[in-house]
C-alpha cells in the first residue's frame, strides 16, 4: 500500500494532538467544498441505476458523452494496465504515486523522466501517463503538445492517459475536446475541485470500445448511489462552479505569497496547492504536525506540498507556524 495524503488519524496518534485539532493540508483537496444536501432515502435504499441524470451532466458538464462514471479515478488507474499487454510506459519522475505502482505491478516497464526526457522518447514508448497539472509538481501541459504525443502513440497502437485530477480550476487545457480520437484516455475526479473526495466520484473517457472493455472489468455499480445523487447535483450547480473557479484562484495566490513572505518559495503548484522542494522538508513537516498542521512530505525528492487552508483562523494558524520556523 503507498502513502498518501490525508493520513490525519495515524498522525494524530503519532502526535499526540486530537484529530478535530488539526489543519490538514495534505490532500490538494478543496476545503471549500460543494455544499452537499440532503439526499433522498431511495440512494441508500436501492442499487445505484443508470439513467438516472448524472451521465447527462457529466456530459454537459465535461462537453463530452463518451464517458463512463467510476468510484473515483482509482479503480481506472489499477484497471488499465490489465487491458494491455507488459510494454514501456513513461511518465515523470516525480508524479501522483498510484500510476507508477499499478503499471509496475501488473508486469509493465515504467521509465520516468523530465518533462523535456518525457517528450525527446515519446517514440520509444507506448503508453505515456500525464497528470495535467501534473501532481505534486504543478507542471502543466499544452493541448497541442500532447495531441503530437496521442498521434504519434496511435501509430503504433499506444495510449496517453492525461489524468486531469486538478484541472477543474482552469480547464482550459483539457484534452476531452480531443476525446474519440485514437489511444486518448483522459480521467477526471470531482474529489479536488468540488471538495467531494469522500464521495469517490469521478469518470473516464475515452473510445467506446475501451469503455465497454474498462466496464466488464469493473463490474456492475461502479458509482453509489448517494454520490451518484450528489455528483448529479454539484455538476449542474454553474454559479457555484464559477464562484469557485475565481475564489481558488485568489487563494492559491494567497498561498504562495504566503509561502514566499516565510522563504519557501514555491517552485510550482497550481490552484489547489503549492509545491516546495527543499533539503529542510522533513524538519518542516514535523514542526508543522508538532502543531497540528499536515502537510504532505515527499521523499524520493525531499519536497512538501501545501494545499490551501479554509477559513481566516487557518490562514493566521500557517501563517504563525511558519513566523515560528524561520525564528527557530
Amino acid at each position: 500500500m503507498l502513502e498518501h495524503g490525508g493520513g490525519l488519524l495515524r498522525a494524530a496518534a503519532e502526535y499526540g494532538i486530537p484529530p478535530g485539532d488539526w489543519l490538514d493540508l495534505s490532500t490538494g483537496v478543496n476545503p471549500n467544498g460543494w455544499p452537499v444536501p440532503p439526499l433522498s432515502a431511495d440512494g441508500w435504499l436501492r442499487l445505484p441505476q443508470d439513467h438516472d441524470g448524472l451521465e447527462a451532466a457529466a456530459a454537459e458538464y465535461y462537453g463530452c458523452e463518451q464517458l463512463l462514471p467510476v468510484a473515483g479515478s482509482q479503480p481506472a488507474i489499477q484497471v488499465l494496465p490489465r487491458l494491455r499487454a507488459p510494454c514501456r510506459v513513461g511518465m515523470l519522475t516525480l508524479c501522483y504515486a498510484e500510476h507508477p505502482y499499478q503499471w509496475q505491478r501488473r508486469g509493465h516497464s515504467v521509465e520516468r523522466f523530465t518533462p523535456d526526457g518525457l517528450a525527446a522518447n515519446i517514440d520509444q514508448l507506448d503508453v505515456v501517463q500525464i497528470c495535467n497539472p501534473n501532481n505534486p509538481t504543478g507542471d502543466r501541459f499544452e493541448p497541442a503538445l500532447l495531441e503530437d504525443w496521442r498521434q504519434r502513440l496511435a501509430e503504433r497502437g499506444g495510449w496517453l492517459l492525461v489524468d486531469e485530477a486538478f484541472l477543474d480550476a482552469s480547464p482550459r487545457d483539457s484534452m476531452l475536446p480531443h476525446i474519440g480520437k485514437p489511444g486518448l484516455i483522459v480521467l477526471r475526479s470531482v474529489g479536488k475541485f468540488f471538495g467531494l473526495a469522500g464521495a469517490r466520484a469521478g469518470f473516464v473517457f475515452a473510445q467506446a470500445a475501451l469503455l465497454q472493455a474498462l466496464a466488464e472489468e469493473l463490474g456492475p455499480w461502479a458509482m453509489a448511489g448517494p454520490a451518484r445523487e450528489a455528483v448529479t447535483l454539484a455538476l449542474g450547480d454553474t454559479a457555484w462552479q464559477q464562484s469557485m473557479r475565481s475564489k481558488l484562484l485568489r487563494d492559491s495566490a494567497r498561498l504562495r505569497n504566503c509561502l514566499e513572505r516565510h522563504e519557501l518559495a514555491p517552485a510550482g503548484g497550481c490552484e489547489l496547492f503549492q509545491w516546495v522542494p527543499g533539503a529542510a522538508s522533513l524538519p518542516l513537516h514535523r514542526h508543522l504536525a508538532g502543531r497540528g498542521i499536515l502537510s504532505r512530505y515527499f521523499e524520493s525528492l525531499p519536497s512538501l506540498r501545501f494545499g490551501l487552508p479554509s477559513g481566516e483562523q487557518d490562514w493566521a494558524r500557517l501563517e504563525q507556524a511558519l513566523a515560528d520556523w524561520r525564528r527557530l
